[in-house]
């Protein structure tokens, strides 16, 4: 008996060879996705910071100026800013293990992280909140403006 051959758009396709059989991705399995580096992820999340101070005071006023200058220039349109002032809320410090005022918490990217003072050193500021790598321990401190 003969047989015909298949008309072409009817073709069946090339066999994989062994190796590549076990190189395709399994049904049901997931495709691990590469770990994009934390400088990368850093500048496309959401940051979320929680300020708390006590009332209005001078110390207060200078923690969120400074914050939002340093949001501005580094976070620019990803970050969100929540001032709990803990005169009206004091049960809130609880929460967030507060010890001192004013006190900066990044809720968002993890890792938690705290900040206590007014934020006016900026470069300890972005060490501390992971936007710049710490300086090296031999490494002259820079000179405040």
């Amino acid at each position: 008996m003969k047989t015909k051959p298949l008309p072409a758009h009817k073709k069946l396709p090339a066999r994989k060879s062994p190796a590549a059989a076990s190189r395709a991705p399994r049904p049901g399995r997931a495709l691990a996705k590469k770990k994009a580096p934390r400088s990368a992820k850093a500048k496309s999340e959401e940051w979320i910071l929680r300020l708390y101070v006590a009332g209005e005071t001078p110390k207060s006023l200078s923690a969120f100026s400074n914050l939002k200058q340093i949001c501005e220039e580094h976070l620019a349109g990803r970050y969100r800013i929540e001032v709990i002032d803990l005169i009206k809320a004091p049960q809130l410090a609880h929460g967030d293990q507060i010890v001192a005022l004013p006190t900066l918490v990044r809720k968002l990217p993890a890792p938690i992280k705290r900040i206590i003072g007014d934020l006016s050193n900026i470069e300890r500021v972005l060490v501390g909140m992971d936007l710049q790598p710490a300086s090296k321990p031999n490494a002259p401190a820079p000179l405040a403006s």
